[in-house]
């Protein structure tokens, strides 16, 4: 059993222990202490890492016989006094998040009932899993009320007590675990049975930043941010923005109908280029029908043509398919890796899906399609050696 610093100083940084065992699991070293103020992954939290006798700590495991197992990238012995260090930097964050999870739960579960059913911090970002869907002035008014605890700075104590007396007292919900319970009390606002590393005070989150929301499974995934998470990425949209803002040369307020227009103006844009497309295929399609090779009775065309897109290339191929029954068509874009549109006629005697798995094989990428027509992207290879290869599988 492994004496858990972090339990009750989750400030402390350094410690020393004795190593208790050593073991080869998976080909890393699992080191065990006789104390620790390491956190290992749990509830949501990931572990902490740091160096434990000048050897790198990576992982932080907490084994089922109550040892915490240390993963270095080295070796100690049994015996050894080591001394460990704690990454502040990274474990201040996480007690930043974890502390801010709870004052976000706890502001949706008093000002609405909504129970938080489960938390998961990432590398960027945490989320928390309500059990039913929130609006967007239920998520703001949620946001603001977390914030208010955190700008009154309230103490956040640290506390235990027996499963009987924890039945008597208002947890904000009923604990998982049996026994002794390690309570988390945010002062005047919240009470929850909890074994991860928390900040002292609610000023120390900084704030607690809602990045988005949407519908799970009948509830809602609630993304936020706290402390120097928020301010990453404060810094990451102000840059997105003011860099939007120059190329768009629009006010704040003018950016999202400005996006929008754009958009509006593409589509036209892109529908217009459509239908001229169309109408040009037709006229490229006789074009290639001249440059086709005749194979016993069938017209045999494989080109890569510049400037045309999937879309376009499908028109073309169409298109000749229609004008000579007897085509059997391959056209591919002159950019690396390719796409390619593979058409028939009636009568022209290949299965264009077959030839594109034979491509796809041969030069990679990915497409599918019916025996009259196919289409794919991804091929790499030379264009002389990917021409030569349809030629021949158009020719069988």
């Amino acid at each position: 059993m492994t004496n858990r610093l972090y339990y009750t100083e989750p400030y402390r940084t350094s410690f020393d222990g004795t190593v208790v065992a050593v073991d080869a699991v998976d080909g890393r070293t699992h080191v065990m202490l006789d104390q620790t103020a390491f956190y290992p992954s749990s509830g949501g939290q990931p572990f902490d890492t740091g160096t434990l006798g000048g050897a790198a700590v990576t992982d932080v495991i907490d084994r089922n016989d109550g040892s915490i197992a240390h993963v270095i990238s080295g070796t100690l012995k049994v015996g050894e006094v080591v001394s460990g260090a704690i990454d502040w930097a990274r474990r201040f964050d996480h007690m930043q998040q974890h502390t801010g999870q709870h004052v976000l739960s706890a502001a949706f579960d008093r000002l609405y009932g909504v129970r938080t059913e489960s938390f998961h911090m990432g590398a960027a970002s945490s989320t928390i899993d309500l059990a039913r869907e929130v609006s967007a002035a239920e998520v703001a008014r949620a946001e603001g009320e977390a914030n208010r605890i955190v700008w009154e700075d309230r103490m956040v104590h640290i506390r235990s007590a027996t499963a009987e007396e924890a039945a008597a007292m208002p947890l904000r919900k009923e604990p998982a675990r049996t026994g002794p319970l390690r309570l988390i009390d945010v002062e005047d606002f919240d009470l929850s049975a909890c074994g991860g590393t928390h900040v002292a005070r609610t000023g120390a989150i900084g704030i607690v930043a809602i990045g988005g929301w949407e519908k799970l499974r009948g509830g809602s995934r609630v993304e936020f941010l706290c402390g120097g998470r928020a301010l990453d990425r404060f810094r990451l949209w102000r840059d997105s923005f003011a860099s939007a803002q120059r190329h768009l040369s629009v006010a704040p307020e003018e950016l999202a109908p400005a996006i929008e227009r754009m958009q509006a103006e593409a589509k036209a844009q892109l529908k217009v280029q459509r239908a001229m497309q169309e109408k040009l295929a037709t006229h490229e399609a006789q074009s290639l029908l001249a440059k086709g090779t005749r194979v016993g009775g069938r017209l045999v065309i494989a080109e890569a043509i510049d400037g045309w897109d999937a879309q376009g290339l499908k028109a073309m191929a169409v298109a000749a398919a229609i004008l000579d029954p007897k085509a059997a068509i391959a056209l591919f874009t002159t950019t690396s890796p390719a796409l390619v549109v593979i058409a028939k006629g009636p009568e022209g005697g290949i299965d264009a899906g077959a030839v594109l798995k034979e491509l796809v094989a041969k030069f990679g990428g990915r497409g599918g399609g019916k025996p009259d027509l196919a289409q794919g992207g991804g091929l790499t290879g030379s264009p002389a050696d990917v021409l030569a290869a349809t030629r021949s599988l158009l020719s069988l």
